[in-house]
């Protein structure tokens, strides 16, 4: 990864203390919808937890429309557990009893149409109404979880365990920290190809598959470590997780707007 510091404009929209300049699009891969964004929100105290894994074990799990990414031949799991807050509907201020939580998703990486993007295997977060909400209108598999994020000092001490019924059971805990500078991955590096991306594909029910939008400036990434009591979250895909260390990335904070979904095509 390559430093950069350089200080951009900031706007700020709202009450909600968002900060983002939206004009900057100059690290996108694509222009922003032309669709006025819908939702703010920020990303706190996020870990990338990542592990290669064989295409093979991952494509099953994967709508056929969609095609799964690889670097260097291998696709990618995605463990990432972080808190959210200032979420809300454009122009509206955040509700401190319903905006902020935490949350923690598995997922992977695809592509359609040329836009690559994250596919969710699962989203846990510890807010019934933002559960609901996102399975209806953004047809996400979110979970409810009973879930704590509590930091101390630069150290965050994380667990989640899903409560949500008739789902499968799942657990993470885990105490993680920054260990450098923040730095910004260099373009085509595995860094980049994991944590720069600008949509998300869903699918619903009847077999519809959804694109969401989403726009933030560049990951504000650094070297972090972790030691993990119990991660049980990839036992939805029957996915042993690799006995290697994963690959760990650390961000303070990043704020995000999105655009409501667009379908895409079919799923099934």
């Amino acid at each position: 990864m390559m430093a950069d510091p350089r200080v951009t404009h900031q706007t700020r929209f709202g009450t909600n203390d968002l900060t983002i300049d939206i004009a900057n699009t100059s690290h996108r891969p694509w222009p922003l919808s032309r669709q006025p964004w819908i939702m703010a929100m920020q990303w706190h105290d996020l870990l990338f937890m990542h592990w290669p894994v064989h295409p093979a074990v991952l494509r099953p799990f994967i709508p056929p429309m969609l095609e799964l990414e690889t670097f260097d031949g291998m696709a990618w799991l995605g463990v990432v557990p972080f808190r959210m807050a200032g979420v809300g509907p454009r122009l509206v201020p955040p509700l401190p009893w319903i905006s902020a939580f935490p949350e923690l998703n598995v997922r992977t990486y695809v592509t359609n149409g040329g836009k690559s993007g994250v596919w969710f295997f699962s989203l846990d977060a510890a807010n019934p109404l933002a559960v609901r909400s996102a399975r209806y209108s953004f047809h996400l598999p979110y979970y409810d979880a009973r879930m704590a994020c509590i930091r101390h000092d630069d150290a965050i001490e994380y667990a989640s365990v899903r409560t949500h019924h008739g789902a499968s059971p799942a657990a993470f805990a885990a105490r993680y920290r920054p260990l450098g500078p923040v730095c910004y991955s260099a373009p085509g590096s595995l860094e980049a190809w994991l944590t720069e991306r600008y949509c998300l594909y869903a699918a619903n029910r009847s077999g519809r598959l959804w694109r969401g939008e989403i726009h933030h400036a560049r990951w504000p990434l650094q070297p972090a470590e972790a030691e993990v009591a119990r991660n049980t979250m990839a036992d939805k895909i029957r996915l042993i997780l690799p006995k290697s260390q994963p690959l760990l990335h650390f961000a303070r904070r990043l704020d995000v707007v999105a655009w409501a979904p667009a379908r895409v095509g079919t799923a099934l």
